[in-house]
């Protein structure tokens, strides 16, 4: 059976990547925790535009997140341990562990992260690339 999609034009040339990226993209949505926002901060003064992706992450600390970016895959891991010691009578809040996983754009660059009030924030940006036109010389062949 042959799979038909809209990346299958034979005027888009190379973007089979792009159509694995959506693929993954649209299996990654299907979890919410933790819950994010991204917001679009923009340039000035020759500064690039930042995206800011804010995770909600109540309850972990510093060194229970993990950043990566691998190629263009950003992964933002979140483990907390069972404190055996604790004797709970009720227990609703879970130690719980969390793998959100965002695909950037060819080019984009993580800036950088920080966490406070429970909330996680890591910027992203692209710089703009140089406009490049080029002329390609046709050869005559007889």
């Amino acid at each position: 059976m042959v799979r038909v999609t809209a990346l299958s034009s034979p005027f888009l040339l190379g973007f089979d990547g792009v159509e694995r990226a959506l693929d993954k993209a649209s299996k990654a949505a299907a979890d919410g925790y933790p819950p994010y926002n991204i917001e679009r901060i923009a340039a000035g003064d020759g500064a690039p535009e930042i995206l800011r992706i804010t995770l909600a992450v109540a309850g972990f600390s510093q060194d229970q997140i993990e950043v990566t970016q691998e190629e263009n895959q950003l992964s933002i891991r979140g483990r907390q341990n069972d404190d055996k010691a604790r004797d709970y009578i009720h227990r609703g809040i879970a130690a719980r562990q969390f793998h959100r996983s965002f695909l950037l754009a060819e080019g984009m660059q993580v800036r950088g992260a920080e966490i406070a009030d429970g909330l996680l924030s890591i910027d992203v940006v692209r710089p703009q690339p140089d406009r490049i036109v080029k002329k390609i010389n046709i050869v005559a062949r007889d």
